[in-house]
């Protein structure tokens, strides 16, 4: 996402935005720091249900952890992302202040309700937190007319109702195995990622790299995009297990040569660009390994992995951290704690993936340290960020 130019009427107003607490004065400030915490302070949570320290708990084991990570950490980071990109796109205003805190409030309590036995109410506060981001988004991008963006708006829904769907399936109400429903929400926040990265990827590389040259080819951004529609609509009707494989063999080719005319090898001395450029890569791999389960290679958890641990992990650090300085007016280049954050992510990712299939004795190894590894990396950038989140921007604008 590129960082706006100041409206003349927010550079009058910069006095007084200059002073105070300003956690709640834009989208990405108050979700950056939850999802940041959260995913860190999630792992001794994980702990305590495995260790059956919880057992009152509404979702319990790999079904809190796979629903948490995906419905409660990715959804944050998405919100605030788009909170604060829908304002840039659209020069409309998003919620701030009391309706940003009680956005945030909502997020928070869906995260306390799954860990109580209120199913119903877990259920209608998880999925009432998209449609409230969707609306929050939707106002601003029908009064400027930005079509373009609609889509986030349908994406949105979708995933409020595959989280209803998946409590309704907890309760008896609704048939659908949790596993699906979990893997429908992946496919769709794959959709996201692979539509943000192909817009902003490439500008960032020939931005923040001279003489980069990544470029975009259109049979390849429709290869890439379909292959995920395809994947989904696979997933959805639960077709044969070699029909997704060929599916997923398809997109990691596309999203291969798609990453290919990107020059990754040309971002190596710009941590801030080659984070994302790792994260997309894990994309590939995901795919790839998809493919390979599908024939019945690999554990599907491997693939699953490379998308949240390496894919979303890497991405969401790289996008947090850029976003939260370039809409703070702190320069876009990234220091030795957040190098740290992007290397933990990274081997985090590959001992999680790789782990357990170079030998089935090191996986629980595996999980343990890729764990831990991912919660200092998220940890490390909650302690780093708070007082960039909650301070006003160094150049005394608001937001």
């Amino acid at each position: 996402m590129s960082e706006p130019l100041p409206d003349p009427r927010e550079r009058a107003a910069a006095p007084l935005a200059a002073t105070g607490f300003t956690l709640f004065s834009l989208g990405f400030r108050p979700f950056y720091l939850l999802a940041s915490a959260f995913s860190a302070f999630s792992v001794l949570l994980w702990a305590a249900q495995y260790s059956g320290w919880l057992p009152s708990a509404y979702l319990q084991g790999p079904l809190w952890h796979g629903h948490e990570m995906l419905f409660g950490f990715t959804m944050a980071v998405i919100a605030g992302f788009l909170l604060t990109a829908v304002r840039a796109w659209t020069g409309q205003p998003t919620p701030t202040g009391a309706p940003l805190l009680a956005l945030a409030a909502l997020w928070v309590l869906g995260r306390a309700l799954v860990l109580t036995p209120l199913a119903t109410a877990a259920a209608v506060m998880n999925a009432a937190f998209p449609v409230a981001l969707a609306v929050a988004i939707g106002i601003p991008l029908v009064r400027s007319r930005n079509v373009r963006n609609y889509f986030f708006v349908g994406l949105l829904v979708l995933m409020a109702g595959l989280i209803l769907a998946l409590h309704l399936a907890l309760q008896g109400i609704f048939e659908l195995p949790p596993r699906l429903g979990l893997l429908l929400g992946l496919d769709v926040v794959l959709f996201i990622m692979t539509v943000m990265g192909g817009r902003v990827i490439p500008m960032f590389t020939n931005n923040g790299v001279p003489g980069a040259g990544a470029t975009r080819h259109p049979l390849v951004e429709k290869l890439a995009l379909g292959s995920i529609l395809l994947l989904f609509v696979a997933d959805l009707l639960q077709l044969e297990a070699a029909i997704v494989a060929a599916i997923a063999l398809l997109g990691a080719v596309a999203h291969g040569v798609r990453l290919y005319l990107w020059r990754s090898w040309r971002t190596l001395g710009a941590p801030l660009v080659w984070i994302l450029h790792a994260a997309y890569a894990w994309i590939v791999a995901h795919l790839a390994l998809r493919a390979l389960a599908g024939i019945g290679w690999i554990a599907e958890s491997n693939a699953i992995h490379a998308l949240t641990v390496g894919a979303i992990g890497g991405l969401t650090l790289g996008m947090m951290t850029r976003t939260s300085r370039g809409h703070t007016a702190r320069p876009l280049a990234a220091d030795g704690y957040e190098l740290t954050c992007f290397l933990l992510i990274q081997v985090a990712a590959v001992i999680r993936v790789f782990g357990g299939i170079a030998s089935h004795g090191l996986y629980i190894a595996s999980v343990q340290v890729s764990g831990l590894l991912w919660a200092a990396a998220f940890g490390l950038f909650a302690v780093r960020y708070w007082p960039v989140l909650t301070r006003p921007r160094l150049d005394g604008m608001p937001g």
